[in-house]
């Protein structure tokens, strides 16, 4: 009899000690009770009816980060790429995550590959690169609405890594380049249009003080004259030369009767040669008083002489004016 009862205590103490479970703050136990579901228990020290009247499933309740690995897949654009993510999410209601869903964690990461491929591959491959918080964003509605059935919430997607073939890798390093040539060419472009304008304003400015130019022109003559310079060039304003401009035509203007004076001289010494060779053809003439000489010797060959020295004097005094 002693034996007997042994045995039962001892068969009560095993199986009160697989009867007691404890459940953590974040679990919760999904018990079935001869294949219904009851009520969640938990956190805590919860008690199962023993010799199988009911079993229990734990289930978590803290977030869990799922790698969804590397997928191929080829853009709107026709671009081979290849795309990882990680996925984040947790289960809001664990009865429906247990009878729902055989496997939830399988179910959630294989959902998330497939979304993964059919998102990315409606993009075109520049907003893949320059918006990819808008593609994280619609992987995690696409995915919370599939996972919504299973009681599972989803907190955010995040797209990692975009691996690109070799040859869009150069294409696309040499289009950074060019980008980076044309905004270069752009800068200086926008810099000498606005150098340009300055020196519209400053000569502006300058032409309303001509005071203001000719100082500028004497601090640029003295800081080429500190320069230890073999030749140097001083360009002149055109002002400087309106004096003389103006003295050379009224000297021309004059030069222009004393032309016409020169010009009845010489007419008239002309007209005076003429006399002399028609009067007489000889080489040689008597004068009067008795005495023998050459052709421009006597009256005539003095009057002659005297008009072309005359000539000769206004055309020296010309000169020297």
């Amino acid at each position: 009899m002693d034996v007997i009862l042994a045995l039962i205590a001892i068969g009560g103490a095993a199986a009160l000690s697989t009867s007691l479970r404890i459940m953590r703050e974040y679990e919760r136990a999904v018990v079935f009770r001869l294949g219904r579901v009851r009520p969640i228990r938990g956190p805590g020290l919860i008690f199962l009816v023993p010799f199988g009247i009911e079993r229990m499933v734990r289930v978590g309740l803290r977030i869990i980060a799922m790698d969804i690995p590397p997928q191929d897949v080829i853009t709107r654009d026709n671009v081979s790429v290849k795309v990882n993510a990680v996925l984040y999410f947790k289960v809001r209601d664990p009865s429906r995550a247990v009878l729902e869903i055989e496997d939830y964690l399988f179910a959630t990461s294989q959902l998330a590959q497939t979304t993964l491929r059919s998102v990315i591959g409606q993009a075109e491959l520049d907003e893949l690169l320059a918006e990819r918080e808008k593609f994280n964003h619609i992987l995690q509605r696409i995915i919370d609405e599939g996972t919504d059935l299973w009681g599972i919430d989803v907190t955010a997607v995040e797209v990692k890594d975009v691996d690109l073939p070799q040859e869009m890798k150069r294409a696309m390093a040499r289009q950074a380049e060019a980008e980076r040539e044309r905004r270069a060419k752009v800068i200086n472009a926008e810099g000498e249009l606005q150098a340009a304008s300055r020196l519209k304003d400053a000569a502006r400015l300058l032409s309303l003080q001509p005071a203001s130019l000719q100082l500028r022109f004497l601090q640029t003559a003295s800081e080429i004259a500190a320069e230890n310079n073999s030749t140097t060039l001083f360009p002149l304003p055109v002002d400087l030369f309106s004096p003389f401009k103006k003295m050379f035509e009224e000297r021309k203007e004059l030069s222009a009767e004393e032309k016409e004076e020169i010009k009845a001289l010489e007419a008239r010494a002309q007209k005076a040669a003429d006399e002399a060779t028609g009067l007489s053809m000889p080489s040689r003439i008597s004068g009067e008083d008795g005495q023998s000489g050459l052709l421009g010797e006597g009256p005539l060959g003095e009057a002659i002489e005297t008009d072309e020295a005359e000539a000769v004097r206004v055309e020296r005094d010309i000169t020297d004016e």
